[in-house]
C-alpha cells in the first residue's frame, strides 16, 4: 500500500484522548476538527523536569530518499513501546515541496503522523498566517513610502521581500508599483518562499509571545538614503504583526499511527534557513515528556549544525543524543551508482559511499556527542549489504542499528534495536559545545563551518559579500551566528560533488543580516530562496475523489 492508503486505513484516535494520555489539560486545547488541536502552553502544568532531547539528522540526501522523518516517528514509537514517556517535535511541511518534489513530508509507511493529508496541505493555517504577516509588512513598507516617506526609506535598498508558500521561479525577480502615481513607487522586488522568510525564522526561534514581538521589531527591512538601517520598530507595526501570528504561535498536537503524541509546528528549510521546528513546540514537548524526539532538515552539515549553533543558543534545547539516518540506497548513490540501478546489490559502491556518512558522524562528534547511526531499511537492501554496513560501523567505533520502521512501524519490533541504542546513548555523558564562539568575526565563523563541517579548503567572498561584511561590522551585527544557505546534496556548494569531496572552495555570493531572527544568512553557490518546480511536479499525481478524500499524496 502507499503511504496515503496506510494512513487512511489507520485507526485515528480523537485528539482529546491523545492529549489526556500525554497529561495535557483539556482547557489548554483549541480544537481544529477531531484529530488536530492547538495547545496553549500557558495553561500547561509547570515545575516538571524538562525531558531530554534526541536530535535526528542524516547523511547528505539524494533523490533516492533517506526517510529521516520516517525514522524520527519510528524511533519515538519504539521508545514509547519500550515504556518511555515520549513526544515528537517536527516541522510542518511546506506546500512548495509537497506540490513539487516530495509529494508529502509526514513520515512514511507505518511510521507516520496523522492526519497526513491535512498536515501536508493547509493543516491549521500557520503558514498562511506567516505569509500574511510577512506580506502585510511588505505592504506597510511600500505604503509608508507612498504616503510621504517620513523615515526616508531608500526604495533601492529595501531588503525585505514578499513571500508565497509555493515554488514559483517566475516570482524571483519582479517590478512593482507600475501603472502611475496612484499605484505606489515603482521598484524592483522579488518573492521568497514562505519557509525561507525571516518571519518564519522569527516564529520558530521565539520563546513566547513577548519574545516574538521583540524579534519582529528587530527585523531590519531596509536602509535610508544615507544608509542607516531601518527596523520594523521604526514603522511601529511589530504589534500588528504579532497579532496576526498570535494564534499560529500555539503548537499543533497530532498523533502517529501508533498513537504517540506529536507537536508539528513551524517549518523553515534547512538549505536556505535554519531548518528546525519551533522552539515553543520543542520546549512544550519537554514539559510533557521524558524524551523528545525532534529532527533537523536535510543532512547534518545543514540542519544539525544550525540546530547546534543557532537553535541551541536561543533556548535550552541542546541534544542529549543524536541519530544520523543512512540508507544503503543513498550510500550507493554517493558511491557512484545511478538511481535507476540502486536495486542491484553492490558492495563496492556501498563502500565508496561510506566517506559521506563518516564525515557526518565525525562532524557530530565535534559538538561533543557520539551519534547513533540508524540504517533505514528498504525492501531492496540485501542481507549482505546490511551486514557489511553494520560491520563497517563497528570498525569505525560507531553505534548502529538497522531500523525497519517503514514496513513494521515503530509500534512493532522494527525500531526496537534503534531505540535500545538511543536509550544507551542517553545514559552516556555529553560534553556539548558549539562549533564556534560568537565573538569570532563573521568571515571566520563562515570559514570555520566550511572547513570543519564541509571539509573545504577555504571560502571565497564575492565583492558584494565583502562589502556586506563591512556593513555588518559597522552596524554592530558581527556577534550573530551564521546560517549557511547551501545545496543540500553535497558538502560543497556544487550539487554534483557527491560523497565526501576534498580540495574545493565554498563561494559566498552575498550575506543577509536577519536581525530579528538573530543570525546572518550566507548565500553560497547558486542556491535560491525561491525554488522552482521540477519537470514533473508531484501535483500532477494529486486529486480528490468523489467523497472528498485526497489522492496521490506520498
Amino acid at each position: 500500500m502507499s503511504d496515503l492508503e496506510i494512513a487512511r486505513a489507520a485507526a485515528v484516535r480523537p485528539i482529546e484522548d491523545i492529549a489526556a494520555a500525554a497529561g495535557i489539560p483539556r482547557d489548554s486545547l483549541e480544537f481544529h476538527g477531531r484529530f488536530k488541536a492547538k495547545i496553549d502552553p500557558g495553561l500547561l502544568p509547570s515545575g516538571t523536569t524538562p525531558g531530554r532531547v534526541v536530535l535526528v539528522t542524516a547523511m547528505s540526501p539524494t533523490p533516492a530518499g533517506e526517510g529521516k522523518s520516517t525514522c524520527t516517528v519510528g524511533l519515538a514509537d519504539s521508545l514509547a513501546r519500550a515504556g518511555k514517556r515520549v513526544m515528537i517535535a517536527l516541522r510542518e511541511p511546506s506546500l512548495g515541496p509537497v506540490l513539487g518534489m516530495k509529494g508529502g513530508a509526514t513520515g512514511g509507511g507505518y511510521s507516520q503522523v496523522l492526519p497526513m493529508d491535512e498536515i501536508n496541505l493547509h493543516f491549521t493555517g500557520d503558514f498562511h498566517a506567516i505569509t500574511s504577516a510577512n506580506n502585510a509588512l511588505a505592504a506597510l513598507i511600500d505604503n509608508h513610502i507612498h504616503q510621504g516617506n517620513e523615515l526616508g526609506i531608500d526604495p533601492r535598498r529595501i531588503t525585505f521581500k514578499r513571500v508565497l508558500d509555493v515554488n514559483d521561479r517566475a516570482l524571483r525577480e519582479v517590478v512593482i508599483g507600475l501603472g502611475g502615481p496612484a499605484q505606489g513607487t515603482p521598484r524592483q522586488d522579488g518573492f521568497d518562499i514562505t519557509v525561507a522568510s525571516e518571519i518564519m525564522a522569527v516564529f520558530c526561534l521565539a520563546t513566547d509571545l513577548g519574545d516574538l514581538k521583540q524579534r519582529l521589531g528587530d527585523i531590519t527591512f531596509g536602509y535610508t538614503f544615507d544608509r542607516r538601517p531601518l527596523t520594523v520598530r521604526d514603522l511601529q507595526v511589530e504589534g500588528a504583526l504579532a497579532l496576526l501570528l498570535r494564534d499560529a504561535l500555539k503548537p499543533n498536537l497530532v498523533q502517529t499511527i501508533a498513537g504517540t503524541p506529536a507537536l508539528v509546528h513551524g517549518g523553515p528549510f534547512a538549505n536556505i534557513a535554519h531548518g528546525c521546528n519551533s522552539v515553543i513546540a520543542t520546549q512544550t514537548a519537554r514539559r510533557l515528556a521524558d524524551i523528545v524526539v525532534t529532527e533537523a532538515g536535510f543532512g547534518a552539515d545543514l540542519g544539525a549544525e544550525k540546530f547546534m549553533d543557532i537553535k541551541a543558543r536561543t533556548a535550552d534545547v541542546a541534544p542529549d543524543a543524536v541519530v544520523v539516518v543512512a540508507t544503503i540506497r543513498a550510500l550507493k548513490m554517493h558511491g557512484g551508482v545511478a538511481k535507476t540501478d540502486l536495486a542491484r546489490a553492490d558492495l563496492d559502491a556501498l563502500r565508496d559511499g561510506t566517506p559521506n556518512l563518516l564525515r557526518h558522524v565525525r562532524n557530530i562528534e565535534k559538538f561533543g556527542i557520539s551519534p547513533v547511526v540508524a540504517i533505514n531499511r528498504f525492501g531492496t537492501d540485501t542481507p549482505e549489504e546490511l551486514d557489511w554496513l553494520m560491520a563497517w560501523c563497528a570498525d569505525e567505533g560507531v553505534d548502529a542499528a538497522v531500523a525497519d520502521v517503514w514496513g513494521q512501524g515503530g509500534g512493532g519490533p522494527g525500531g526496537d534495536d534503534l531505540a535500545a541504542k538511543v536509550l544507551a546513548a542517553l545514559e552516556r555523558p555529553v560534553d556539548f559545545t558549539h562549533l564556534y564562539p560568537l565573538g569570532l568575526r563573521v568571515e571566520d565563523k563562515i570559514r570555520t563551518i566550511v572547513q570543519e563541517i564541509y571539509g573545504a579548503d577555504g571560502v571565497d567572498f564575492s565583492v558584494p559579500a565583502l562589502k556586506r561584511l563591512q556593513e555588518i561590522e559597522a552596524n554592530g551585527w558581527a556577534d550573530l551566528p551564521v546560517c549557511m544557505a547551501k545545496t543540500q546534496y553535497s558538502f560543497s556548494d556544487d550539487a554534483s560533488l557527491l560523497g565526501a569531496p576534498k580540495g574545493f572552495t565554498v563561494h559566498v555570493r552575498d550575506l543577509i543580516p536577519m536581525t530579528g531572527a538573530g543570525f546572518i544568512v550566507a548565500l553560497t553557490g547558486s542556491v535560491m530562496t525561491m525554488p522552482g518546480l521540477p519537470k514533473e511536479p508531484a501535483a500532477l499525481r494529486m486529486d480528490v475523489d468523489g467523497e472528498g478524500n485526497a489522492v496521490g499524496l506520498t
